[in-house]
Protein backbone atom coordinates (compact mmCIF):
# COMPACT_ATOMS: atom_id res chain seq x y z
CA UNK A 1 0.00 0.00 0.00
CA UNK A 2 2.68 2.33 1.09
CA UNK A 3 4.63 1.61 -1.99
CA UNK A 4 2.00 2.49 -4.33
CA UNK A 5 0.88 5.49 -2.62
CA UNK A 6 4.34 6.20 -3.24
CA UNK A 7 4.44 5.37 -6.39
CA UNK A 8 1.38 7.35 -7.46
CA UNK A 9 3.01 11.04 -5.72
CA UNK A 10 6.02 10.16 -8.11
CA UNK A 11 3.66 10.16 -10.91
CA UNK A 12 1.95 13.07 -9.88
CA UNK A 13 4.95 15.05 -9.46
CA UNK A 14 6.59 13.82 -12.82
CA UNK A 15 3.78 14.82 -14.44
CA UNK A 16 3.24 18.12 -12.41
CA UNK A 17 6.95 19.55 -13.78
CA UNK A 18 6.40 18.12 -17.23
CA UNK A 19 3.41 20.38 -17.41
CA UNK A 20 5.24 23.44 -15.72
CA UNK A 21 8.01 23.06 -18.24
CA UNK A 22 5.53 22.33 -21.41
CA UNK A 23 5.96 25.47 -23.66
CA UNK A 24 2.59 27.77 -23.97
CA UNK A 25 0.84 26.07 -27.08
CA UNK A 26 1.17 28.92 -29.07
CA UNK A 27 -1.36 27.52 -31.74
CA UNK A 28 -3.91 27.34 -28.40
CA UNK A 29 -7.29 29.57 -28.97
CA UNK A 30 -7.28 32.63 -26.78
CA UNK A 31 -10.08 32.37 -24.03
CA UNK A 32 -10.09 36.20 -23.82
CA UNK A 33 -10.16 39.03 -25.89
CA UNK A 34 -6.38 40.22 -27.16
CA UNK A 35 -4.33 42.69 -25.00
CA UNK A 36 -0.78 42.37 -26.38
CA UNK A 37 0.37 41.64 -30.20
CA UNK A 38 4.06 41.34 -30.40
CA UNK A 39 5.33 41.91 -33.97
CA UNK A 40 8.57 41.47 -35.86
CA UNK A 41 9.14 37.91 -34.41
CA UNK A 42 10.68 35.63 -36.73
CA UNK A 43 8.32 33.78 -39.38
CA UNK A 44 9.22 30.57 -39.06
CA UNK A 45 8.31 29.78 -35.58
CA UNK A 46 5.29 32.19 -35.71
CA UNK A 47 2.87 32.55 -38.28
CA UNK A 48 2.82 36.43 -39.72
CA UNK A 49 5.39 36.88 -37.59
CA UNK A 50 3.28 37.56 -34.72
CA UNK A 51 1.85 36.81 -31.64
CA UNK A 52 -1.08 37.67 -30.18
CA UNK A 53 -1.57 37.70 -26.17
CA UNK A 54 -5.00 37.54 -23.74
CA UNK A 55 -4.34 37.85 -19.91
CA UNK A 56 -4.45 33.89 -19.54
CA UNK A 57 -1.85 33.17 -22.29
CA UNK A 58 0.36 35.76 -20.10
CA UNK A 59 -0.15 34.37 -16.95
CA UNK A 60 0.97 30.64 -18.42
CA UNK A 61 4.40 31.95 -18.56
CA UNK A 62 4.43 33.15 -14.72
CA UNK A 63 3.47 36.26 -13.01
CA UNK A 64 5.41 38.07 -11.15
CA UNK A 65 4.84 41.43 -8.78
CA UNK A 66 5.93 44.68 -8.11
CA UNK A 67 4.56 46.97 -5.11
CA UNK A 68 5.67 50.12 -5.52
CA UNK A 69 4.68 53.93 -6.14
CA UNK A 70 4.23 56.26 -8.90
CA UNK A 71 4.51 59.58 -10.11
CA UNK A 72 1.14 59.00 -11.79
CA UNK A 73 -0.78 57.05 -9.01
CA UNK A 74 -1.38 58.40 -5.55
CA UNK A 75 -0.03 55.57 -2.50
CA UNK A 76 1.55 52.42 -2.95
CA UNK A 77 -0.04 49.47 -5.29
CA UNK A 78 0.75 45.95 -5.97
CA UNK A 79 0.94 45.54 -9.79
CA UNK A 80 0.98 41.97 -11.10
CA UNK A 81 2.59 40.41 -14.50
CA UNK A 82 5.11 39.25 -16.73
CA UNK A 83 8.33 40.12 -16.83
CA UNK A 84 9.00 41.57 -20.33
CA UNK A 85 12.59 39.74 -20.08
CA UNK A 86 10.79 36.94 -19.27
CA UNK A 87 7.97 37.32 -22.15
CA UNK A 88 11.91 37.86 -24.35
CA UNK A 89 13.08 34.71 -23.11
CA UNK A 90 10.10 33.11 -24.21
CA UNK A 91 9.91 34.26 -27.52
CA UNK A 92 13.69 33.64 -28.18
CA UNK A 93 13.98 36.98 -28.78
CA UNK A 94 17.62 38.03 -29.49
CA UNK A 95 19.17 41.18 -27.59
CA UNK A 96 17.21 43.68 -30.38
CA UNK A 97 15.38 47.08 -30.11
CA UNK A 98 11.53 47.01 -29.11
CA UNK A 99 9.31 49.53 -29.96
CA UNK A 100 6.75 50.21 -27.05
CA UNK A 101 3.02 51.71 -28.67
CA UNK A 102 0.15 52.38 -26.84
CA UNK A 103 -3.03 52.55 -27.50
CA UNK A 104 -3.34 56.49 -27.84
CA UNK A 105 -0.12 55.91 -30.36
CA UNK A 106 2.36 56.79 -27.82
CA UNK A 107 5.67 54.67 -29.29
CA UNK A 108 9.08 55.02 -27.74
CA UNK A 109 12.49 52.67 -28.19
CA UNK A 110 13.57 50.35 -25.75
CA UNK A 111 17.26 48.19 -26.11
CA UNK A 112 15.89 44.69 -24.96
CA UNK A 113 19.57 44.35 -23.19
CA UNK A 114 17.66 46.76 -20.35
CA UNK A 115 15.05 44.67 -19.50
CA UNK A 116 16.39 42.36 -16.63
CA UNK A 117 14.18 40.06 -14.53
CA UNK A 118 13.72 42.98 -12.04
CA UNK A 119 11.99 45.28 -14.31
CA UNK A 120 10.32 46.18 -16.33
CA UNK A 121 6.88 44.45 -15.85
CA UNK A 122 3.93 44.18 -18.29
CA UNK A 123 1.45 44.82 -15.75
CA UNK A 124 -2.30 43.50 -16.29
CA UNK A 125 -3.69 43.77 -12.73
CA UNK A 126 -3.33 46.77 -10.42
CA UNK A 127 -4.09 45.75 -6.39
CA UNK A 128 -5.58 42.52 -8.09
CA UNK A 129 -7.89 44.00 -10.36
CA UNK A 130 -7.77 44.11 -14.15
CA UNK A 131 -6.91 47.71 -15.39
CA UNK A 132 -8.99 49.28 -17.61
CA UNK A 133 -8.19 51.56 -20.56
CA UNK A 134 -9.11 54.40 -18.14
CA UNK A 135 -6.66 53.13 -15.35
CA UNK A 136 -3.56 53.09 -18.04
CA UNK A 137 -4.81 49.27 -18.60
CA UNK A 138 -5.05 46.60 -20.34
CA UNK A 139 -1.17 46.51 -19.71
CA UNK A 140 0.95 49.17 -18.04
CA UNK A 141 4.86 48.65 -18.37
CA UNK A 142 6.24 49.44 -14.58
CA UNK A 143 9.75 49.50 -13.21
CA UNK A 144 9.91 48.65 -9.39
CA UNK A 145 10.22 52.55 -8.35
CA UNK A 146 10.31 52.42 -4.83
CA UNK A 147 13.53 50.01 -4.82
CA UNK A 148 16.51 51.90 -6.97
CA UNK A 149 16.99 55.55 -7.98
CA UNK A 150 18.26 54.17 -10.87
CA UNK A 151 14.70 53.52 -11.80
CA UNK A 152 13.60 56.97 -11.29
CA UNK A 153 15.15 58.57 -14.14
CA UNK A 154 13.47 60.57 -17.16
CA UNK A 155 14.37 57.74 -19.49
CA UNK A 156 12.51 55.06 -17.41
CA UNK A 157 9.14 57.11 -17.07
CA UNK A 158 9.30 58.13 -20.56
CA UNK A 159 9.22 53.81 -21.16
CA UNK A 160 6.59 53.22 -18.51
CA UNK A 161 3.99 53.37 -21.15
CA UNK A 162 0.58 52.81 -20.28
CA UNK A 163 -2.14 51.62 -22.42
CA UNK A 164 0.67 48.81 -24.02
CA UNK A 165 -1.21 47.28 -26.78
CA UNK A 166 1.81 46.65 -29.06
CA UNK A 167 5.22 45.81 -28.95
CA UNK A 168 7.41 45.54 -32.16
CA UNK A 169 10.73 43.64 -32.09
CA UNK A 170 12.94 45.99 -34.82
CA UNK A 171 14.86 44.52 -37.12
CA UNK A 172 18.29 43.96 -36.08
CA UNK A 173 21.17 46.19 -38.34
Amino acid sequence: MFLSRFALLATFIAISNAVEAQEVPWNAPLVGPVILTVTGLDPERFPDGRQEFDVARLQSLGEDQITTSSMWTKGVHLYTGVMLRTLADHLILDDRDLKLHALNDYAIDMPLSEATHEGPMLAYLLDGAQMSVRDKGPIWVIYPFDSDAKFRKDQIYARSVWQLVRIEVLPSD
